[in-house]
Parts: C-alpha cells; sequence; structure tokens
C-alpha cells in the first residue's frame, strides 16, 4: 500500500492544464454557471459538488436570539451558532418564532446599545429594533377590528337575559363610576397591546431605548381645513334639537334613494353602516323614505354610497399618545417621543417605501444600517370564544371540545412541507388550514397528516421574506 502512494505521488503529472469538462463553455466560468442556472453560484474551478442552489434569504437575513441562564436577553447569533449550541447540550430552545434559545452555562453577557422604533396605530404596529450598525428585528403587528361588535352583541345577550330571566332586580345603571383615566374597552385592548407588543421584543432583546412616534390630529382641521378661532364653537349641528332633525335637513327632507318618486311622504333616518361600528355620527346616517327604507333593510335595493371612512384612527392616536408614553415611563423605560412629520421628510430622504416597519425603522434613527430581509408578520386573534349559540345554526347549542385529535383553532401546523394555521376543524379530525393573510392552504386536511409546531397564542406570528430588496453585493460570490 506504501509503495502504490508513493508511486502515485510520484507519478502525478503537475504541468497539466486543466481540461473543461463536456457540461458546455456557459458552466465552465463563475459567470456562465450563474446565467443559465438560476439560483447557482460556484467558484471557478470548484467540485460540481459546490453548484448548490441558493435560497432567496442573503446571509444575516435570520438571526437567533439568545437568552442567559437566567432568562435575560443578550445578543442575538447567527443560526449556525445556535444549531452548534443545541447540538453540544449548551443552550435549549425557548421559543420557535422568532427563533430563541436559552444557554445552559454562564456568560460574559456582552450587550450592545439597541434602540426600538415604536410606529403606534390603530389597525397595525410597526417595531423595529437596531443597532448602530444593523436591523435586528422587525415586525408588523395587525390588530384586531372586532371588538366593538362583539361588546355590542354581548350587551344584547344580556339585555335580552335580565328581561327573561332577572326583571325583578333593581336597576343598577346610576350606581356605576367609572374610575380616572378610564378608557374604552376596544381602545384599553389596543393599548394594552401595544405595551404586549414591545415587552415581546424586550423579552428577546436587551432594549436600551424606546422611541415612540405620536400626533395630535385635529378633526375640525381635517374636515373644514379654513376652520379657525370661534367657528370651533359653532359646529354643524348649532341650533338643531337632535341629530335626526340635522339629518332631515342636510338631505332637504328628500329620500337620498327614489328622490321622492316613490311618493311616500314618511322619512325616515337609516345608518349606512350597522350602529354597532358606525355609531350615530351625522356621516353615518342618510335620508330615506319609508318604503326604500324597508327595501334596503329586507336586501332588495342596494345603496349605491360610499361609507365615510371616520376618524376612529385619529381619535385613538390623540386619546392613547401620552398615555402610552407614560406608562413606559412607569415601568422605568429610556423612552423619547418624536412625530409624524419628521418620520415622513426622514423616510423620504432615505427613499423607502411606505411600510409600517420602514416607518418604525426611520423612528428608531435607522439611516444607514443593514437591513433585515425577513419580518414577522403577527395577527392578533381571540383567546378563546366562549358563545353558546352562532352563526346561522344558532338555535342549536355549541358543545364542541377545545381539542379536536389533539388540535385546536389557531395551531401552527406544519402540512406537507408547508406552514399554516388551523381555521376551522371538524370532529371527524379534517381541519381547514389557511395562511395568516387568509389565503387557503387546504379546506379539508386529515389530523394524521398535521405536525404541531405551535400552540395557538393571541399572537400568531408568520415569518415572511422580502420585505426589502438586498443590495447588488449580497448573495454573489466572489471569484
Amino acid at each position: 500500500m506504501q509503495q502504490l502512494r508513493e508511486r502515485r505521488v510520484t507519478d502525478t503529472p503537475w504541468d497539466v492544464p486543466q481540461v473543461p469538462c463536456n457540461c458546455g463553455l456557459s458552466l465552465n466560468s463563475p459567470e456562465g454557471a450563474r446565467d443559465s442556472v438560476a439560483g447557482l453560484t460556484t467558484f471557478l474551478n470548484n467540485p460540481d459538488a459546490e453548484l448548490t442552489p441558493r435560497k432567496r434569504e442573503t446571509k444575516g437575513s435570520v438571526l437567533a436570539y439568545v437568552l442567559n441562564r437566567h432568562g435575560k436577553p443578550l445578543m442575538p447569533c447567527h443560526p449556525a451558532k445556535a444549531r452548534m449550541l443545541l447540538k453540544q447540550g449548551k443552550a435549549k430552545v425557548i421559543q420557535r418564532t422568532p427563533f430563541t434559545i436559552q444557554l445552559l452555562y454562564g456568560s460574559s453577557g456582552y450587550k450592545q446599545s439597541i434602540v426600538l422604533g415604536v410606529d403606534s396605530g390603530y389597525k397595525t404596529i410597526g417595531l423595529s429594533a437596531i443597532t448602530d450598525s444593523r436591523e435586528l428585528y422587525a415586525s408588523e403587528i395587525e390588530l384586531r377590528t372586532d371588538i366593538v361588535k362583539l361588546l355590542s352583541e354581548r350587551r344584547q345577550y344580556r339585555r335580552a337575559r335580565r328581561y327573561r330571566k332577572m326583571w325583578y332586580r333593581k336597576p343598577r345603571f346610576l350606581n356605576r363610576k367609572k374610575p380616572e383615566g378610564w378608557l374604552a374597552p376596544s381602545i384599553q385592548n389596543k393599548f394594552d397591546t401595544h405595551i404586549k407588543a414591545i415587552n415581546e421584543v424586550r423579552a428577546i432583546l436587551p432594549v436600551s431605548k424606546i422611541v415612540v412616534e405620536v400626533a395630535a390630529f385635529d378633526i375640525q382641521k381635517i374636515k373644514n381645513p379654513d376652520i379657525n378661532g370661534v367657528e370651533y364653537q359653532n359646529g354643524v349641528q348649532k341650533g338643531f334639537w337632535n341629530v335626526r332633525e340635522y339629518i332631515l335637513y342636510r338631505d332637504g327632507h328628500t329620500c337620498q334613494h327614489c328622490k321622492g318618486k316613490s311618493g311616500d311622504r314618511v322619512l325616515e333616518v337609516h345608518h349606512i353602516v350597522s350602529r354597532q361600528i358606525g355609531g350615530d355620527r351625522p356621516d353615518n346616517l342618510i335620508t330615506l323614505c319609508s318604503t326604500c327604507h324597508r327595501k334596503v333593510s329586507n336586501g332588495k335595493i342596494k345603496l349605491d354610497i360610499k361609507p365615510s371612512k371616520g376618524f376612529k384612527a385619529e381619535t385613538f392616536i390623540t386619546m392613547v399618545r401620552w398615555k402610552l408614553i407614560n406608562k413606559l415611563k412607569e415601568m422605568g423605560l429610556n423612552v423619547v417621543h418624536t412625530y409624524g412629520y419628521v418620520t415622513k421628510s426622514r423616510r423620504i430622504e432615505l427613499k423607502l417605501e411606505k411600510t409600517h416597519v420602514n416607518d418604525a425603522f426611520v423612528i428608531a434613527g435607522g439611516s444607514k444600517q443593514k437591513r433585515l430581509t425577513v419580518y414577522y408578520f403577527v395577527r392578533q386573534v381571540r383567546k378563546c370564544n366562549r358563545k353558546l349559540f352562532k352563526g346561522d345554526r344558532s338555535h342549536i347549542k355549541n358543545t364542541a371540545e377545545r381539542l379536536i385529535k389533539g388540535f385546536q383553532r389557531f395551531d401552527k401546523v406544519l402540512w406537507r412541507g408547508i406552514e399554516c394555521f388551523i381555521s376551522g376543524r371538524r370532529t371527524t379530525g379534517y381541519f381547514d388550514l389557511r395562511k395568516l393573510d387568509g389565503t387557503k392552504v387546504c379546506v379539508s386536511a386529515k389530523y394524521s397528516e398535521l405536525k404541531l409546531l405551535e400552540r395557538a397564542k393571541t399572537f400568531l406570528k408568520e415569518r415572511r421574506y422580502g420585505l426589502l430588496l438586498p443590495s447588488l453585493t449580497e448573495g454573489v460570490s466572489a471569484t
């Protein structure tokens, strides 16, 4: 064997030039390989094993978040290092999305200065955590919008139940007192969600500073840009007894659908959007005759009227802007605020697209930091549904179990290599699977084909790619 090895080394010619293989000239150079096979990267004279397809995400696009053995956040690391620590038994997995590990040994606890930008909003929250050199975390949270309707339904159920079973009770509507700083339940939920979202980031990153965007909206100025002085006290309903009288006067005591062609002289005020959601504001009311109003209620005709958007978002931001700042300061955090016009000017200067994540990046003071190419899309859902009667089958009592074949609604599962969430379920063990944006994956997936990834929570998290286009130098191998 030794003689054979020596002979092989001795007889090996070192001065023979390399001969291209028969795969074609286009694959004998790095440029040709990238041009001919999409997604392949290679080096000159590399073996064929290195011609492997590269994924869309670039190096450093995904981070693994790290906690010390006491549960305190440290600086994130590369996923490869996290895999090595897990393989060596030096760490354990805490959560899957975002991927977080906890060290099982003592560490130096090195930390950098991290600034968290918060783009607060009525429907969506944007979060971005950055250092001086790069972005460490980015997420967009979609808040619930069904709370007002659910509260209205609950009020109807309770009122009907009292009339049926508790008519003998004394009225208690005059002995209630709202505490100081009271907020409506729908607004309080959104306020608490802001605090919860910030705390979830603080649980995986050592945030040293929080920047929150605040704004003040003049609703009267939005409606009438020329308003000034005493005009603020003289609204459009001045001189009218109630809203109904004003609506009839505004519409000229004429049905806005048939313009009086029906001949019905009885006029009624109709809600364009249900009062549960739209309220009794003048923008949501219209004059209809009794005939047209009956047809609209029965669904025989449809009004060609675009509902007013209202000013719920502006009102929410105006109400909770300083409450959010003060609450974070009470928690002992380093909090500063900025304004919307500053964010807009800096975003335009950096030539960034208008998104909540980009706004949060700018709010945090980002400029030339290396951006992540992935972000976490989070959707807020109900914790549980305790309705006894639901939907069109409200006469049948809901007796479904919480767990069916070990799965419940909003569980994150793996079905044929696709990560999705359980949207609907059947007692037979077949489930409706969807993405967070509502995309249908499978309407009838058998439970034996599902693999549980994460249990249902109020925050459903999904990792999304393509938030930002990577720079031209990323993902290209050097020759």
